[in-house]
Protein backbone atom coordinates (compact mmCIF):
# COMPACT_ATOMS: atom_id res chain seq x y z
CA UNK A 1 0.00 0.00 0.00
CA UNK A 2 1.10 3.54 -0.72
CA UNK A 3 -0.14 6.24 1.67
CA UNK A 4 -0.31 9.84 0.46
CA UNK A 5 -1.90 13.09 1.58
CA UNK A 6 -3.51 15.97 -0.28
CA UNK A 7 -4.24 19.44 1.06
CA UNK A 8 -6.71 21.65 -0.80
CA UNK A 9 -6.43 25.38 -0.13
CA UNK A 10 -9.77 26.85 -1.07
CA UNK A 11 -11.33 30.28 -0.82
CA UNK A 12 -13.38 29.37 2.24
CA UNK A 13 -11.57 26.42 3.79
CA UNK A 14 -8.48 24.23 3.88
CA UNK A 15 -9.08 20.50 3.66
CA UNK A 16 -6.98 17.40 4.18
CA UNK A 17 -7.26 13.86 2.86
CA UNK A 18 -4.86 11.10 3.82
CA UNK A 19 -5.49 7.95 1.82
CA UNK A 20 -3.76 4.76 0.84
CA UNK A 21 -3.83 2.53 -2.16
CA UNK A 22 -5.57 -0.77 -1.63
CA UNK A 23 -5.31 -2.72 -4.85
CA UNK A 24 -6.90 -0.51 -7.50
CA UNK A 25 -8.96 1.47 -4.99
CA UNK A 26 -8.38 4.27 -2.50
CA UNK A 27 -9.00 3.89 1.19
CA UNK A 28 -9.44 7.09 3.20
CA UNK A 29 -7.38 7.12 6.40
CA UNK A 30 -8.02 10.64 7.70
CA UNK A 31 -9.89 13.75 6.62
CA UNK A 32 -9.89 17.24 8.04
CA UNK A 33 -11.38 20.67 7.43
CA UNK A 34 -10.54 24.12 8.75
CA UNK A 35 -12.57 27.19 7.78
CA UNK A 36 -9.96 29.93 7.30
CA UNK A 37 -11.74 32.21 4.78
CA UNK A 38 -8.59 32.89 2.75
CA UNK A 39 -10.82 34.77 0.30
CA UNK A 40 -11.75 37.41 2.85
CA UNK A 41 -11.79 40.72 0.97
CA UNK A 42 -11.58 38.81 -2.31
CA UNK A 43 -12.76 41.83 -4.28
CA UNK A 44 -9.55 43.74 -3.50
CA UNK A 45 -7.44 41.35 -5.54
CA UNK A 46 -5.13 40.81 -2.56
CA UNK A 47 -4.94 38.09 0.08
CA UNK A 48 -5.21 39.79 3.46
CA UNK A 49 -2.40 39.22 6.00
CA UNK A 50 -4.68 37.81 8.69
CA UNK A 51 -6.38 35.48 6.21
CA UNK A 52 -3.01 34.21 4.97
CA UNK A 53 -1.84 33.61 8.53
CA UNK A 54 -4.98 31.63 9.44
CA UNK A 55 -4.62 29.55 6.31
CA UNK A 56 -0.92 28.82 6.66
CA UNK A 57 -1.54 27.76 10.26
CA UNK A 58 -4.13 25.26 9.02
CA UNK A 59 -1.85 23.95 6.26
CA UNK A 60 0.97 23.52 8.77
CA UNK A 61 -1.31 21.62 11.14
CA UNK A 62 -2.51 19.30 8.38
CA UNK A 63 1.09 18.67 7.31
CA UNK A 64 1.90 17.52 10.83
CA UNK A 65 -1.14 15.23 10.79
CA UNK A 66 -0.09 13.74 7.45
CA UNK A 67 3.46 13.13 8.65
CA UNK A 68 2.18 11.59 11.89
CA UNK A 69 0.11 9.20 9.78
CA UNK A 70 3.25 8.37 7.77
CA UNK A 71 2.09 9.72 4.44
CA UNK A 72 4.87 9.06 1.95
CA UNK A 73 4.02 12.15 -0.04
CA UNK A 74 2.07 15.33 0.62
CA UNK A 75 0.67 17.39 -2.24
CA UNK A 76 -0.66 20.90 -1.65
CA UNK A 77 -2.92 22.62 -4.19
CA UNK A 78 -4.56 26.04 -4.19
CA UNK A 79 -7.56 27.18 -6.19
CA UNK A 80 -9.56 30.34 -6.92
CA UNK A 81 -8.51 32.76 -4.16
CA UNK A 82 -4.80 32.11 -4.63
CA UNK A 83 -4.72 31.96 -8.42
CA UNK A 84 -6.53 35.32 -8.65
CA UNK A 85 -4.47 37.11 -5.99
CA UNK A 86 -1.88 39.72 -6.93
CA UNK A 87 0.21 38.70 -3.92
CA UNK A 88 -0.05 34.95 -4.42
CA UNK A 89 3.74 34.58 -4.51
CA UNK A 90 3.90 35.96 -0.97
CA UNK A 91 1.39 33.35 0.21
CA UNK A 92 3.19 30.51 -1.57
CA UNK A 93 6.45 31.60 0.04
CA UNK A 94 4.83 31.65 3.50
CA UNK A 95 3.67 28.05 3.06
CA UNK A 96 7.11 27.00 1.80
CA UNK A 97 8.88 28.59 4.74
CA UNK A 98 6.57 27.05 7.34
CA UNK A 99 6.15 23.57 5.84
CA UNK A 100 8.86 23.05 3.24
CA UNK A 101 6.15 22.23 0.71
CA UNK A 102 5.53 23.80 -2.67
CA UNK A 103 1.99 24.98 -3.37
CA UNK A 104 0.63 23.98 -6.75
CA UNK A 105 -1.64 26.76 -8.02
CA UNK A 106 -4.27 25.09 -10.17
CA UNK A 107 -5.81 26.71 -13.20
CA UNK A 108 -9.58 26.58 -13.44
CA UNK A 109 -9.38 23.76 -15.96
CA UNK A 110 -6.95 21.74 -13.85
CA UNK A 111 -9.24 22.16 -10.85
CA UNK A 112 -12.21 20.97 -12.89
CA UNK A 113 -10.36 17.95 -14.31
CA UNK A 114 -9.14 16.81 -10.89
CA UNK A 115 -12.64 17.22 -9.44
CA UNK A 116 -14.14 15.13 -12.23
CA UNK A 117 -11.56 12.40 -11.70
CA UNK A 118 -12.36 12.31 -8.00
CA UNK A 119 -16.10 12.06 -8.62
CA UNK A 120 -15.73 9.15 -11.02
CA UNK A 121 -13.64 7.29 -8.44
CA UNK A 122 -16.38 7.52 -5.85
CA UNK A 123 -19.69 7.07 -7.65
CA UNK A 124 -20.92 4.34 -10.02
CA UNK A 125 -21.95 6.76 -12.75
CA UNK A 126 -21.61 6.58 -16.52
CA UNK A 127 -18.86 9.07 -17.51
CA UNK A 128 -20.34 9.73 -20.96
CA UNK A 129 -23.65 10.79 -19.42
CA UNK A 130 -22.47 12.64 -16.29
CA UNK A 131 -21.95 16.35 -15.68
CA UNK A 132 -20.28 17.64 -12.51
CA UNK A 133 -20.66 20.99 -10.77
CA UNK A 134 -18.32 22.15 -8.02
CA UNK A 135 -19.64 25.20 -6.16
CA UNK A 136 -16.71 26.70 -4.28
CA UNK A 137 -16.03 29.85 -2.36
CA UNK A 138 -14.43 31.76 -5.19
CA UNK A 139 -15.49 29.93 -8.34
CA UNK A 140 -17.79 27.31 -9.79
CA UNK A 141 -16.41 24.54 -11.96
CA UNK A 142 -18.52 22.78 -14.58
CA UNK A 143 -17.41 19.57 -16.26
CA UNK A 144 -19.31 17.54 -18.82
CA UNK A 145 -18.61 15.10 -21.67
CA UNK A 146 -18.72 16.17 -25.28
CA UNK A 147 -17.48 14.91 -28.61
CA UNK A 148 -13.72 14.52 -28.42
CA UNK A 149 -13.36 14.73 -24.65
CA UNK A 150 -14.39 16.74 -21.61
CA UNK A 151 -15.52 20.34 -21.48
CA UNK A 152 -13.87 21.99 -18.48
CA UNK A 153 -15.09 25.41 -17.37
CA UNK A 154 -14.33 27.60 -14.35
CA UNK A 155 -16.46 30.68 -13.69
CA UNK A 156 -15.66 33.31 -11.04
CA UNK A 157 -18.96 32.81 -9.25
CA UNK A 158 -18.62 31.43 -5.74
CA UNK A 159 -20.29 31.61 -2.33
CA UNK A 160 -17.68 33.88 -0.74
CA UNK A 161 -17.19 36.00 -3.85
CA UNK A 162 -20.94 36.57 -4.26
CA UNK A 163 -21.48 37.34 -0.60
CA UNK A 164 -18.63 39.84 -0.29
CA UNK A 165 -19.43 41.59 -3.57
CA UNK A 166 -23.16 41.68 -2.89
CA UNK A 167 -23.59 40.10 -6.29
CA UNK A 168 -27.14 39.77 -7.52
CA UNK A 169 -28.24 36.18 -8.08
CA UNK A 170 -29.43 37.11 -11.56
CA UNK A 171 -25.95 38.36 -12.47
CA UNK A 172 -24.37 35.14 -11.22
CA UNK A 173 -26.89 33.10 -13.20
CA UNK A 174 -26.14 35.18 -16.31
CA UNK A 175 -22.42 34.42 -16.01
CA UNK A 176 -23.15 30.71 -15.81
CA UNK A 177 -25.96 30.65 -18.39
CA UNK A 178 -23.96 30.03 -21.61
CA UNK A 179 -22.28 26.97 -20.12
CA UNK A 180 -25.43 25.64 -18.51
CA UNK A 181 -27.18 25.85 -21.87
CA UNK A 182 -24.36 23.79 -23.38
CA UNK A 183 -24.88 21.11 -20.75
CA UNK A 184 -28.63 21.20 -21.35
CA UNK A 185 -28.00 20.51 -25.01
CA UNK A 186 -25.91 17.42 -24.33
CA UNK A 187 -27.16 13.87 -23.59
CA UNK A 188 -26.38 14.24 -19.88
CA UNK A 189 -28.48 11.98 -17.65
CA UNK A 190 -26.79 12.55 -14.30
CA UNK A 191 -25.79 15.80 -12.57
CA UNK A 192 -23.33 15.39 -9.69
CA UNK A 193 -22.61 18.16 -7.20
CA UNK A 194 -19.52 18.56 -5.01
CA UNK A 195 -18.15 21.19 -2.65
CA UNK A 196 -19.13 22.57 0.74
CA UNK A 197 -22.38 24.15 -0.38
CA UNK A 198 -23.67 20.95 -1.95
CA UNK A 199 -22.66 18.66 0.91
CA UNK A 200 -24.18 21.16 3.34
CA UNK A 201 -27.46 21.04 1.42
CA UNK A 202 -27.47 17.24 1.81
CA UNK A 203 -26.76 17.54 5.55
CA UNK A 204 -29.43 20.20 6.06
CA UNK A 205 -32.03 18.24 4.09
CA UNK A 206 -31.38 15.25 6.38
CA UNK A 207 -31.17 17.44 9.50
CA UNK A 208 -27.83 15.92 10.48
CA UNK A 209 -26.89 17.26 13.89
CA UNK A 210 -23.52 15.55 13.40
CA UNK A 211 -22.11 15.54 9.89
CA UNK A 212 -21.98 12.02 8.48
CA UNK A 213 -20.11 11.66 5.16
CA UNK A 214 -21.59 8.20 4.64
CA UNK A 215 -25.11 9.62 4.65
CA UNK A 216 -24.09 12.60 2.52
CA UNK A 217 -22.21 10.71 -0.19
CA UNK A 218 -24.60 9.52 -2.88
CA UNK A 219 -27.52 11.49 -1.44
CA UNK A 220 -30.03 12.77 -3.98
CA UNK A 221 -31.15 16.40 -3.82
CA UNK A 222 -34.21 17.35 -5.85
CA UNK A 223 -34.86 20.79 -7.33
CA UNK A 224 -37.94 21.35 -5.09
CA UNK A 225 -35.91 20.48 -1.97
CA UNK A 226 -33.18 22.94 -2.94
CA UNK A 227 -35.73 25.70 -3.56
CA UNK A 228 -37.42 25.00 -0.22
CA UNK A 229 -34.12 25.12 1.70
CA UNK A 230 -33.07 28.33 -0.05
CA UNK A 231 -36.38 30.04 0.74
CA UNK A 232 -36.08 29.00 4.39
CA UNK A 233 -32.47 30.22 4.72
CA UNK A 234 -33.23 33.54 3.02
CA UNK A 235 -35.80 34.32 5.70
CA UNK A 236 -33.33 33.72 8.53
CA UNK A 237 -30.73 35.97 10.09
CA UNK A 238 -27.13 34.77 10.11
CA UNK A 239 -27.47 33.90 13.79
CA UNK A 240 -30.58 31.82 13.11
CA UNK A 241 -28.77 29.97 10.32
CA UNK A 242 -25.96 29.05 12.70
CA UNK A 243 -28.46 26.91 14.61
CA UNK A 244 -29.77 25.00 11.58
CA UNK A 245 -28.98 21.26 11.89
CA UNK A 246 -26.51 20.22 9.21
CA UNK A 247 -25.19 23.76 8.61
CA UNK A 248 -21.71 24.56 9.88
CA UNK A 249 -21.89 27.83 11.83
CA UNK A 250 -18.84 29.14 9.93
CA UNK A 251 -20.76 28.80 6.67
CA UNK A 252 -23.89 30.64 7.85
CA UNK A 253 -23.01 33.96 6.22
CA UNK A 254 -22.25 32.53 2.75
CA UNK A 255 -24.69 29.63 2.46
CA UNK A 256 -27.49 31.61 0.81
CA UNK A 257 -25.20 32.69 -2.03
CA UNK A 258 -23.94 29.13 -2.43
CA UNK A 259 -27.41 27.61 -2.57
CA UNK A 260 -28.51 30.30 -5.02
CA UNK A 261 -25.72 29.16 -7.35
CA UNK A 262 -26.86 25.54 -7.03
CA UNK A 263 -30.43 26.59 -7.81
CA UNK A 264 -29.22 28.52 -10.87
CA UNK A 265 -27.36 25.42 -12.08
CA UNK A 266 -30.43 23.24 -11.65
CA UNK A 267 -32.64 25.70 -13.52
CA UNK A 268 -30.09 26.37 -16.25
CA UNK A 269 -29.50 22.71 -17.02
CA UNK A 270 -33.10 21.66 -16.54
CA UNK A 271 -31.98 18.99 -14.07
CA UNK A 272 -34.59 17.75 -11.63
CA UNK A 273 -32.11 16.21 -9.25
CA UNK A 274 -28.48 16.33 -8.18
CA UNK A 275 -26.40 13.47 -6.81
CA UNK A 276 -24.06 14.54 -4.00
CA UNK A 277 -20.45 13.37 -3.94
CA UNK A 278 -17.95 13.43 -1.08
CA UNK A 279 -15.32 12.41 -3.60
CA UNK A 280 -13.96 15.57 -5.18
CA UNK A 281 -10.71 17.38 -5.98
CA UNK A 282 -8.93 15.90 -2.95
CA UNK A 283 -9.46 12.40 -4.29
CA UNK A 284 -8.39 13.58 -7.73
CA UNK A 285 -5.14 14.90 -6.25
CA UNK A 286 -4.48 11.68 -4.36
CA UNK A 287 -5.28 9.55 -7.40
CA UNK A 288 -2.80 11.59 -9.38
CA UNK A 289 -0.15 10.85 -6.77
CA UNK A 290 -0.73 7.09 -6.56
CA UNK A 291 -1.38 6.85 -10.30
CA UNK A 292 -4.55 4.82 -10.18
CA UNK A 293 -6.06 4.81 -13.65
Amino acid sequence: MKRVAAIDIGTNSVRLLVAERDGDRLKAVEAGLATTRLGEGIGSGMLLPQAMERTVDAVEGFCRTAMHLQAGRITVAATSAVRDALNRDEFVQMVRQRTGLKVRILSGEEEAALTYRGVLAGLPVEPRATAVVDVGGGSTELIWPREGGLRLVSVNVGAVRMTEAGMDVRKAAALLKPFLEEIKGMPVKCLVGVGGTVTTLAAVDQELAVYDPVRVHGYCLTAPKIEKILAKLEEMTVEERRRVPGLQPERADIIVAGVAIVKAVMEGTGAGRMLVSEYDILYGLVLEEVEIK
